[in-house]
């Protein structure tokens, strides 16, 4: 775990930002570096890390206000934070615990002890949220929780699911290395797209594989999904090796041995809406998304269903 978790430190102080650096990588650890709290907020909205360590007192943004900012954030209130402070009084601890941090740690700081702190916050998080290895966004039981809650509430909500179609024979031809960055560029496109939607209730998981969801409420479900297909269709080209991006398609031998022309990679999205069905628990909208999905894979386009006479995007 440890040479695959990122942390970004945020520090305000060049030379502790390098001890810092120091004292995890030479744990295995990837660090990304902001001096500031508001490029924190930034670094982490582009790309979230493992884990942030942010300092109590920087200047533009204090660890508590960014801490506050990101467990507001329906997708990245997951994310573990330490809170670093030079001062042992207890209404700081109090303070940055009370603004969502998950440990404190006291500068001067010893080593051994901080990187046992990150190692425990890592694997209780992890715990928590069972968030998706590759993606690092929340995993199946996260899902399950937040349907949960919408449904119990009665709120009125949509639950988009997302799967890429053709990504087998992408896999296949190119390898898995390349199948995960398409993943990973995938979960970029609908962070970003996530983001020209800023509401709190919007939550996005990662159920495995090329499967995705994004938990919307109403009012701004169906402008996601369409914003998520119009940017998966300028993204997906750039997948390709530039022979087949040209000629539109891979050459693939299917079950039989028999070499196919596979079309480049399109998505597919199911939206199930409160508003259509009488929602009782997250297997009956599970099983609802994987019918209307079923549906929108027989059209090779890119486009979202959200009942079998409500098709975009086709």
């Amino acid at each position: 775990m440890n040479r695959l978790a990122t942390i970004l430190i945020a520090d305000d102080e060049p030379d502790l930002r390098d001890i810092l650096r120091t004292v995890l990588e030479s744990a295995g650890y990837t660090v990304i570096e902001a001096p500031d709290g508001e490029e924190a907020l930034q670094l982490v909205r582009k790309q979230p890390p493992d884990l942030l360590i942010l300092d109590y007192m920087m200047p533009r943004m204090t660890g508590p206000q960014v801490c506050a900012i990101l467990k507001e954030d329906m997708m990245l209130r997951h994310l573990p934070i330490i809170m670093l402070t030079g001062k042992s009084e207890v209404k700081d601890k109090i303070h940055g615990i009370n603004a969502g941090a998950d440990d404190y740690v006291i500068k001067p700081y010893d080593p051994t002890e901080l990187l046992a702190r990150v190692q425990m916050v890592l694997r209780r998080t992890s715990q928590e949220l069972e968030a998706n290895p590759l993606t690092r966004f929340p995993g199946n039981t996260s899902i399950q929780r937040e349907l949960e809650i919408r449904i119990a509430s009665k709120q009125l909500f949509a639950a988009c699911y997302i799967d890429l179609d053709r990504f087998k024979a992408f896999n296949d031809h190119y390898g898995f290395t390349r199948g995960d960055e398409a993943i990973k560029a995938t979960a970029r496109m609908l962070l970003e797209v996530s983001h020209e939607f800023p509401n709190p209730q919007v939550f996005l998981g990662h159920i495995g594989g090329d499967d995705f969801i994004i938990l919307a409420p109403m009012d701004i479900a169906e402008p996601i999904c369409a914003a998520v297909v119009k940017k998966f269709d300028a993204m997906a080209p750039q997948l390709y090796d530039e022979a087949d991006r040209q000629q539109g398609h891979i050459a693939h031998a299917n079950r039989q041995g028999e070499i196919e022309k596979v079309p480049l990679l399109s998505v597919s999205i199911a939206l199930v809406a409160s508003t259509d069905h009488a929602l009782e628990h997250p297997a009956q909208v599970a099983a609802i998304g994987a019918e209307l999905k079923a549906f929108a894979k027989q059209i090779p386009n890119s486009l979202y269903v959200r009942n079998r006479r409500k098709i975009e995007g086709a």
